[in-house]
């Protein structure tokens, strides 16, 4: 029998066990580090996109920065979302990550190395004083909750710098971070402290997504290459013809287990906008784009750089932002 006959058998048989178990086919390691939650990630993946009820938003303009404070019912935490990078300057974006990898060390980490980028993005802007606030207020309310910080691409590197400083920095406890084809932000040696520090991390991968690819990882400098932190979930499809079906498959410890995305090339763009069935892309091009009720836009704050800061007391009726089901017909463009 030649090699392509034994193929259609394997796949015929991988697409049976699927059909046996429904349209899901999860792939698991015996002894997983701690459990991935499968409805947690798509409740998750819409907070990410930015549609959720909330007690913060602020906007930092110059850097075209987003973030979002929430307390959810389900599940029942804090939750801190960053907003992706817009989906118009994107390949500006990542071929900065090719060539722009501006290294430094993070602070009280020894021979820790970050993204420049990332770092600054969140300990140097608006973004961070006014999330921990907003955490500072809610966990006031609603007592000492589960926090969860979230993202898709660079605010999935964003949610994972916001993991750390709340652990080591605010000595918060209860801290879980579940990202969104989020790319590399440091070092070996950074990696490894994370890991210790913040163990309760899923990172999402789908398919051919680019952007978990890069800032690239050279496998012989493994001292000095980027290396993503455990634990990797990827996302991808397995079938023959028209029987396909979605496989979540959980990685090992290592955070850069070659059986999983570093297993194909990372060159798709389009795996990099949709999570779940989500559209995690932007449509207004060249702005910092949110989406909010008249009665927001009337009651929002900026300061003197014009950065907008938007509060409200978690005790007041929720205010909700930009999902599907909204009232889109006020949007505002920051440019």
């Amino acid at each position: 029998m030649g090699k392509t006959s034994w193929l259609i058998i394997l796949v015929t048989c991988l697409c049976l066990l699927a059909f046996s178990d429904g349209r899901e086919l999860k792939v698991r390691h015996k002894k997983p580090h701690y459990q991935y939650n499968h409805t947690l990630a798509t409740i998750l993946v819409e907070y990410a996109s930015a549609g959720f009820e909330m007690i913060e938003l602020v906007v930092d303009v110059e850097h075209c920065l987003q973030a979002f404070v929430g307390v959810a019912d389900d599940p029942c935490a804090i939750i801190i979302a960053f907003r992706g990078t817009n989906e118009h300057s994107l390949q500006n974006w990542i071929e900065d990550l090719y060539w722009k990898q501006h290294d430094i060390n993070y602070p009280g980490m020894d021979d820790a190395m970050v993204h420049r980028g990332f770092y600054t993005a969140y300990h140097n802007t608006t973004i961070r004083p006014a999330i921990l606030d907003a955490v500072e207020r809610a966990k006031k309310f609603y007592g000492d909750i589960e926090i969860i910080a979230t993202g898709h691409s660079m605010g999935g590197a964003m949610a994972s710098f916001c993991g750390l400083d709340l652990t080591v920095n605010q000595n918060e406890k209860n801290v879980q971070v579940m990202t969104f084809g989020q790319p590399r932000v440091g070092n070996a040696a950074f990696a490894s402290l994370y890991t210790k520090l913040v163990p309760n991390t899923i990172r999402v991968t789908n398919d051919h997504d680019i952007v978990p690819h890069l800032p690239p990882y050279y496998y012989y400098l493994p001292q000095k290459t980027y290396h993503h932190f455990p634990r990797e979930v990827w996302l991808y499809n397995i079938g023959l013809g028209s029987l396909v079906y979605n496989v979540e498959k959980i990685c090992d410890e290592s955070g850069e287990d070659p059986d999983c995305s570093r297993s194909v090339t990372g060159n798709s763009i389009a795996d990099h906008l949709v999570y779940y069935g989500v559209d995690m892309g932007s449509d207004e091009p060249s702005s910092c784009r949110i989406v909010m009720d008249s009665h927001v836009q009337n009651t929002s704050i900026r300061d003197s750089r014009g950065n907008l800061i938007l509060s409200r007391d978690p005790a007041t009726p929720l205010i909700k932002l930009g999902g599907e089901g909204d009232n889109q017909e006020n949007p505002i463009n920051v440019d």
